[in-house]
């Protein structure tokens, strides 16, 4: 019974439910997916049982949907927004400086021991910890510390100013 009363109430109001929605929001997508929603919901609560109050219900839960979509889309936007980075602008003595110490780095590492560079790049470039250092290259950890230790000393040293 309370089935072909559903379907009797999805016939008549699902056009006009769409429509609404379509003109409040203009994407016709979009209008439907929660006009559909709103008759689940209309569903699922049983809500359909008093025939004059339907129409208002149903207007109200399509209603009340479209702009939950809204907020929670802006709410979206807003977090995409923050996590954007500031373009940073460098002077051209603040451009010169970084290169410089790039150029000084890259020269530092190649004079890196091999075992050293290895733990060294292994940890800042893969970020793996030095237990998964050790395992990956036979080692114990407390050598992965003491090559770790080392490069980082030799680093510092050259590229202090």
């Amino acid at each position: 019974m309370s089935e072909s009363i559903f379907k009797i109430v999805f016939n008549t109001w699902f056009d006009a439910i769409r429509s609404y929605l379509l003109y409040r929001c203009g994407d016709e997508e979009l209008a439907t997916d929660i006009t559909q929603e709103a008759f689940l919901k209309l569903w699922t609560k049983r809500l359909y049982q008093n025939p004059e109050s339907i129409p208002a219900i149903i207007y109200k839960i399509a209603s009340d949907l479209l702009v939950s979509h809204f907020r929670k889309q802006n709410s979206e936007n807003k977090y995409r927004l923050s996590l954007q980075p500031e373009a940073v602008t460098l002077t051209p003595e603040e451009e010169l400086n970084y290169h410089e110490l790039n150029r000084k780095y890259e020269i530092a590492l190649s004079k890196l021991p091999e075992n050293q560079r290895t733990v060294f790049l292994m940890s800042r470039m893969e970020s793996l910890k030095y237990q998964e250092i050790a395992a990956r290259l036979g080692i114990s950890v407390k050598a992965v510390e003491k090559r770790m230790s080392s490069a980082l000393s030799t680093l510092r040293n050259v590229l202090q100013p």
